[in-house]
């Protein structure tokens, strides 16, 4: 069987391990009868803060995970100054690419694995996505409604099981008229996205690394991480400047849609097998459709929740 000629590109860093291990499964057998590649790129640069968190219980594991995949091409972030070179041409005009964000989050290797895929099309995914409805040509429909849209340059599933009156229930966007649950949005995220590498860099041009806010850039020398912006957010510059969008839609169905969850806590790697079998079978409770994110009628959140606010930045700054 032929594919479209896509590379299905997934995230991974040692500190994954706890939910990869059980979601990298999940994420390549939903993909794998659309795209024509599999890669999985790795990266052992290790920052400070949250993103650090669980490292040593991944170090030895999650390149063996990782090579587990059927078929799968497992390359490792390469920080040498070739690659960094490369990656550098392609997107920045030269410009050196920052390594991680102010919170010690990936950066640089979002666009080397981009650099690294086969092909011109690239979906990537975060580690922590899950993903219902599961239709067999969503990426073909995708594909198509890019080609036919000038306008759209960066698309994804539905954020959230669908609503039954169409909405979004957490996110504000366009909805298209004529279409059901499809949406128009002038922000980015890197958590889950399908772009054409040759259409960005004609339609944006080369960007431009900025430094965060004042407040962002001051937990950065705390955290002692680089004062680097989001690397979305310079996508979401992009968008606006040249009145471009990002499409999330849900598609034929029985669609696709995506889940996110925005913490880490005992109750969700508990329920992390019973929550996959809920994205693909598509028992969803009603409070949860509409919702991008896992709230508190799947996961009990109210330990990190918790612990979040008792570790603030500024909470460490104070105590020093």
């Amino acid at each position: 069987m032929s594919h479209p000629p896509v590379t299905l590109q997934i995230s991974l860093a040692p500190s994954d391990y706890a939910h990869a291990r059980e979601l990298l499964a999940h994420q390549t057998r939903v993909w794998r009868g659309q795209v024509a590649e599999i890669l999985l790129t790795i990266d052992t640069h290790r920052s400070s803060g949250r993103f650090s968190a669980k490292w040593e219980e991944g170090r030895e594991k999650i390149i063996p995970l990782a090579k587990s995949i059927e078929g799968a091409r497992v390359v490792n972030i390469d920080y040498g100054a070739d690659a960094q070179a490369r990656v550098a041409a392609e997107f920045f005009g030269g410009r050196p690419v920052p390594a991680k964000d102010f919170r010690g989050g990936p950066y640089y290797s979002y666009f080397f694995a981009l650099n690294a895929a086969s092909h011109d099309h690239v979906l990537h995914a975060d580690s922590d996505m899950f993903f219902g409805g599961l239709s067999p040509t969503w990426l073909d429909e995708a594909l198509a409604d890019q080609a036919a849209h000038p306008e759209v340059l960066f698309s994804a599933p539905l954020p959230g099981p669908p609503a039954s009156d169409g909405r979004l229930h957490s996110q504000q966007a366009a909805p298209i008229p004529g279409r059901a649950h499809a949406h128009d949005f002038d922000t980015m995220s890197t958590r889950l996205f399908l772009v054409s590498r040759s259409r960005f860099r004609a339609a944006v041009g080369a960007l431009r690394p900025r430094h965060p806010s004042f407040r962002n850039t001051l937990k950065a020398l705390i955290e002692k991480n680089p004062a680097q912006d989001l690397p979305e957010h310079l996508f979401t510059g992009a968008l606006r400047a040249k009145n471009l969008v990002r499409r999330e839609f849900l598609g034929a169905s029985p669609g696709m849609w995506h889940l996110h969850p925005p913490y880490r806590c005992a109750d969700f790697y508990a329920k992390l097998p019973a929550l996959i079998a809920r994205c693909e079978t598509g028992e969803i409770p009603d409070a949860q459709r509409g919702e991008h994110d896992f709230n508190a009628s799947l996961v009990d959140w109210s330990e990190p929740v918790a612990a979040l606010k008792k570790n603030r930045w500024w909470h460490r700054l104070l105590a020093r």
